[in-house]
């Protein structure tokens, strides 16, 4: 990112217009706990299972938090800290964001995070990454209540059919973003090598042993930094 994009991307008027939507997430959190209590004390349930609730849920985030965390850094180098802050602070879901970008630059004609990054696919990729949120809240707010029915016609009822299609569907989309660094060779085809190797080894490892089922969430960020160090050592 040259000197001028970064200024922008890191100004202060972006940090403080990201910390109002970042405050709304941190309202709309403890509305729905406090919420949460009140409905407890309609059905009876003691507040001491709420606490425990609340607690083991709180330390279950951890685990999701750290890959995430990881693929933030990576973000903020490209398109700025408040954008990457605020993004995976309403969101949450790192490889939607990440591919969101990369989809933005590709649509700008140039490559994420390349010499030729500039305010313009800066600006594609973050408006990319807002349409796309939009979409979800408009999805959920006028298909919900027919998505079973979509579902059911798509899948005929056959559960593992659904499966197969949205696990293809989303080898695609990866693909297709990982297509021009394979291309590339070099550094670039040995990152995407070793990242999908390691993801691979770590799928197989969490479903054949129970106590790595812990590592799930964390999978895509292990694969990246394998990736990302064994495609440095190569580069040196």
């Amino acid at each position: 990112m040259s000197q001028g994009v970064s200024r922008i991307a890191n100004s202060t008027g972006a940090w403080i217009t990201a910390s109002f939507i970042v405050m709304l997430v941190i309202v709309q959190a403890i509305l729905y706990v406090k919420h949460a209590y009140k409905t407890a004390e309609k059905i009876n349930m003691k507040k001491e299972v709420c606490n425990k609730a609340l607690r083991v849920g709180m330390i279950t985030s951890i685990g999701p938090v750290i890959a995430i965390f990881i693929i933030m850094v990576g973000l903020m180098a490209v398109i700025g800290g408040p954008m990457a802050w605020m993004r995976l602070s309403i969101i949450g879901a790192a490889p939607t964001e990440l591919t969101a970008a990369q989809v933005g630059a590709e649509a700008a004609g140039v490559e994420f995070g390349g010499p030729d990054y500039d305010l313009y696919a800066l600006s594609v990729s973050w408006w990319t990454m807002a349409i796309n949120g939009v979409g979800w809240l408009l999805l959920v707010g006028l298909f919900t209540s027919r998505l079973e029915i979509l579902r059911e016609k798509i899948s005929g009822n056959d559960i593992t059919w659904l499966g197969i299609l949205t696990g293809a569907a989303t080898l695609g989309v990866f693909g297709y973003l990982t297509s021009g660094d394979i291309v590339k060779g070099g550094g670039n085809l040995i990152s995407v090598v070793v990242g999908a190797i390691v993801m691979v080894a770590l799928g197989f490892a969490i479903d054949k042993y129970e106590r790595l089922k812990v590592l799930k969430e964390y999978s895509l960020g292990i694969a990246m930094l394998f990736g990302v160090i064994i495609a440095m050592i190569y580069n040196l």
